[in-house]
């Protein structure tokens, strides 16, 4: 029976203690508070890589939201605040990044890959249809090759023949 209290009173104890903290920040004007919600949705985590601030519990998504909070409080508009975490985490940092030189190939890569793919299929489907053509002989090219063909026969058997007698 002690055990029982005991276990029992261990597993109150784990659940008391695993209770989530909520985060609560309080605004000066419902503006910022829209303000504060978009960032939170428009940046991302460079922790978990697919999720947004808002959405995110890692440690750094905590710091970030923090960060956009105490920004907001200090009267920096949405574009400042956006250019700090760019500076500071890079343009990984944004759902949708510039168009530059380093991201040029996520932009055009898509595009370009189905542009390769397309030519690469009628390249391959246009080639059957030249052999075809190339292979097809006129009724003269087809009695020389029968003749050709049935010559080289001839005397393939009868190598074959001395090569047996030379053997057995």
């Amino acid at each position: 029976m002690k055990r029982f209290w005991l276990l029992l009173l261990l597993a109150s104890s784990a659940v008391f203690s695993v209770s989530a903290a909520i985060e609560v920040y309080e605004f000066d004007t419902p503006q910022q508070e829209d303000a504060f919600h978009k960032l939170g949705k428009e940046l991302r985590c460079p922790k978990c890589q697919n999720n947004n601030i808002a959405d995110s519990n890692a440690g750094l998504a905590q710091d970030l939201r923090l960060k956009v909070y105490e920004m907001l409080k200090q009267g920096k508009n949405e574009d400042e605040i956006v250019e700090y975490m760019v500076a500071r985490y890079g343009n990984f940092v944004t759902y949708s990044p510039p168009v530059t030189a380093s991201t040029l190939i996520l932009w055009a890569g898509p595009a370009l890959f189905v542009l390769i793919g397309f030519t690469v299929l009628v390249m391959r489907s246009r080639k059957p249809k030249a052999q075809a053509e190339k292979a097809q002989l006129d009724t003269d090219e087809q009695a020389r090759l029968a003749a050709l063909l049935g010559g080289d026969t001839a005397n393939n058997q009868s190598a074959n023949k001395d090569n047996k007698d030379t053997n057995g």
